[in-house]
């Protein structure tokens, strides 16, 4: 059997949970006895303010065998090329820009060592905004611990499986699914393949959630049901340790002689999740014209503007295009919103050339972009069918704010120089008389 088969997961976006692994070790009726059974320490973990309204206040009660003050003092240890917003480090043009994907290292290399930030927006100290990482990893995080205080973090694998052992319990996360971990939950992160390379997210804003469905009413889209939450699962070790921290900005080490994930039973809606992306019920035109992409938003962060998100993460899935007498990839646009897209598998309709696996592109605040020229020239002359997109599974990380590539995103061996080039064929087909 399997990591991944051997798991068992509780289900339902925010759910309040309760799970135990040894029988009795979560009170009854409150949450902080005079003494918890196996004499457990009680800790609540608040990813929200206290008095955050009840319907978005997410806090979890952890009884573990130790409270996480027990632990040394913090030493700052370099950044390598984990970035925060704000980016200060270079100028932010307003160019259209592609990359290839970051290759596999060859020393060895574990997934704090393997982050690499692209681009960031807002400011991670006034809690707006995102950064956008690549990771590739070869090796296992060893008696390593981390824990972000910057942000929440949205893992999207694109090649490799990984174990994310966290304080709720463990989780596995591979290529097509994804997961998130809450602002500050101490985890680390295993290799269940030789290697592994993907996207991650770290939102500093309002938390991520289902987006309203609007017309659409009470079905579609991400359904609560199909998002999987860890069940309770403790290390009781002694030894060594090192618990890696993101603190405004800059990472910083501290000794540890336990393991932090010693979580024996939690209660609570603040806890790591998973969600397998084919599970998503893409709703598409049945008509003509090509949908506004909000419309394969799987989850949402919402800024202080009611429809303008800090982040909105969207998908482009396998799906059926039927549209009549109409454009089927994405139109040319500008846009007030800034656009991080990364590809998992396949092809992306818009681009079929340049854009591959493991590679993004950054289209920001009003910066024309849409199909490229063979693309165009397919899409506006092929005879229309019901289509099946099968071999693709794109994303984008969509933002209210511009989003700020870093001088490695700008200046390393990844970007692709020539992407302009892609739209350089397009040629003038304006006939007056016809």
């Amino acid at each position: 059997m399997s990591v991944a088969d051997s798991l068992t997961y509780m289900t339902g976006f925010g759910n309040e949970f309760e799970t135990e692994a040894l029988e009795g070790a979560l009170p009854k009726g409150q949450f902080s006895p005079q003494r918890v059974k196996y004499d457990l320490y009680a800790e609540q973990f608040s990813s929200t303010a206290f008095t955050a309204p009840r319907a978005s206040n997410r806090r979890t009660w952890m009884y573990r065998i130790r409270p996480s003050a027990v632990q040394g003092n913090y030493q700052a240890i370099d950044n390598g090329l984990i970035r925060t917003a704000p980016i200060t480090e270079a100028v932010t043009p307003p160019d259209m820009m592609r990359w290839d994907p970051i290759a596999i290292p060859e020393q060895r290399t574990d997934f704090i060592d393997g982050l690499i930030t692209m681009a960031a927006n807002g400011s991670a100290a006034s809690h707006t905004g995102i950064a956008i990482h690549h990771y590739a990893c070869n090796a296992d995080m060893e008696d390593r611990y981390f824990c972000n205080a910057d942000g929440e973090l949205l893992f999207v694998p694109q090649q490799g499986e990984l174990l994310l052992a966290t304080e709720c319990g463990k989780l596995t996360v591979t290529a097509g699914e994804i997961a998130v971990i809450p602002r500050g939950m101490k985890f680390t992160v295993n290799l269940l393949d030789n290697n592994a390379r993907g996207y991650l997210c770290e939102n500093y804003g309002d938390l991520l959630h289902l987006p309203e469905r609007g017309p659409v009413g009470a079905n579609g889209y991400s359904n609560d049901r199909d998002f999987q939450y860890p069940v309770a699962a403790f290390e009781d070790k002694e030894g060594s340790f090192e618990l890696v921290t993101k603190f405004n900005g800059n990472l910083f080490r501290c000794e540890l002689g336990h393991s932090p994930l010693d979580v024996v039973a939690w209660t609570g809606n603040s806890a790591p999740y998973k969600y397998d992306l084919s599970r998503f019920n893409v709703i598409n035109t049945v008509s003509y014209d090509h949908p506004d992409p909000s419309i394969f938003t799987v989850l949402t962060s919402q800024s202080g503007t009611p429809g303008v998100a800090n982040l909105d993460f969207v998908i482009f899935p396998p799906r059926w295009m039927v549209a009549e007498n109409t454009f089927r990839p994405p139109w040319y646009h500008r846009n007030l919103m800034s656009e991080y897209m990364g590809l998992i598998e396949g092809v992306y309709d818009a681009k079929e050339h340049g854009f591959v696996p493991g590679g993004a592109s950054l289209h920001n605040c009003m910066s024309p972009h849409g199909p490229e020229a063979d693309v165009f020239e397919k899409a506006s002359t092929v005879e229309l069918q019901p289509q099946r997109y099968e071999n693709t599974l794109a994303f984008m990380f969509e933002s209210r704010y511009i989003i700020a590539p870093t001088a490695y995103a700008l200046n390393g061996k990844e970007r692709q120089q020539n992407y302009i080039d892609c739209w350089q064929s397009i040629t003038k087909k304006f006939n007056a008389e016809s």
